[in-house]
């Protein structure tokens, strides 16, 4: 029982080390991220898919990722490839514009190094596949939240809360290393932004989610909590929904950028952006109740049957709101 204690103790002292370490780094490397981000002219400028007048430096995924590293370093060093080849990719989108295609290129091969060094439960040849698609996936949707001050940061958080609960070991400390970096993003992402992700931060966030993700179908993770993981991460992939059913409807390129996200909407209908914002990371709060409620279930039944009813409401409220149709800005 002495020992059994101890451990427990110094698991706890491992991740308040973790949670302020990875706080630390956020918190000192954001405002670093701001110079540096002026000074290589890395900036977001005014645009017609704008929703700020002023240029705004761009470089918030590199001081995300430098608290993210913490828990990694500690938990689990080899998704650092992972993490480090998104935060790349996503800043070289930032720099130079890639084409869609060299886009989807780089992050199908982040896919693949989440697959190589995050083991699933999966079958052998099924489960790597999947891992590549998700983090695709994920990637994209956290790109697509990525149009309001702290929208895309404060839902990431408060997943990285719920996967810090459901996992244990190398996991959890990724999970409370990224929640506790964007907290300290987020004092400079708050309205008004004085720092973005941009698309560097954004392809860290939903590569790391995916790593998460893939942690929860690990070998000796009980199924219910791989189907509680789904469910923390619906709100991204709702996003990716909305946005392929709305541009399909309207005729356009799916690549092809809008402003007829869910949450613009919002906006159009007299919401301020920061309660927009909010409104979006109270839907990920229920979602993570949810999805921890899920993981104490004993069987698949349940959870299967939460994750569709999430899906359902997710979908109802695109509908309700106007996510699903055209953009007809």
């Amino acid at each position: 029982m002495a020992g059994t204690g101890q451990r427990r103790g110094r698991a706890r002292v491992s991740t308040l080390a973790v949670a302020l370490g990875a706080a630390a780094a956020a918190l000192v490397g954001t405002p670093l991220s701001m110079v540096l981000s002026r000074r290589t002219g890395i900036v977001d400028r005014p645009g017609p898919l704008k929703v700020h007048s002023a240029s705004v430096p761009y470089l918030g995924g590199v001081a995300v990722f430098a608290g993210v590293a913490v828990g990694a370093a500690v938990g689990r060093p080899v998704v650092l490839l992972p993490l480090g080849t998104a935060l790349v990719l996503g800043v070289a989108d930032d720099r130079t514009g890639l084409s869609p295609w060299l886009r989807l290129a780089g992050q199908i091969a982040v896919g693949v190094a989440v697959a190589a060094t995050v083991a699933t439960r999966l079958p052998h040849v099924v489960g790597p596949l999947l891992v590549v698609a998700v983090t695709v996936l994920l990637v994209n949707g956290v790109n697509f939240l990525d149009g309001l001050d702290a929208l895309a940061g404060g839902v990431a958080a408060v997943a990285a809360a719920g996967f810090a609960v459901l996992l244990r070991g190398g996991g959890r400390d990724i999970g409370v290393a990224l929640g506790c970096a964007l907290v300290g993003f987020l004092v400079y992402n708050r309205p008004p932004a004085r720092i973005y992700l941009g698309d560097g931060g954004s392809y860290l966030l939903g590569t790391t989610l995916a790593v998460l993700l893939a942690s929860a179908w690990a070998p000796g993770v009980r199924a219910s909590a791989g189907v509680a993981g789904l469910v923390v991460v619906a709100v991204p992939v709702a996003e990716v929904a909305f946005a392929v059913v709305r541009r399909r409807r309207g005729g356009v390129s799916l690549v092809a950028g809008d402003r007829g996200h869910p949450y613009d909407r919002l906006v159009a209908r007299g919401w301020s952006r920061f309660a927009a914002s909010l409104a979006y990371v109270a839907v990920e709060v229920v979602l993570v109740g949810v999805g921890l409620a899920v993981r104490t279930s004993t069987g698949l039944a349940l959870p299967v049957a939460t994750a569709g009813a999430v899906g359902a409401v997710l979908l109802g409220a695109g509908a309700v709101v106007g996510g699903l149709k055209p953009d007809e800005a």
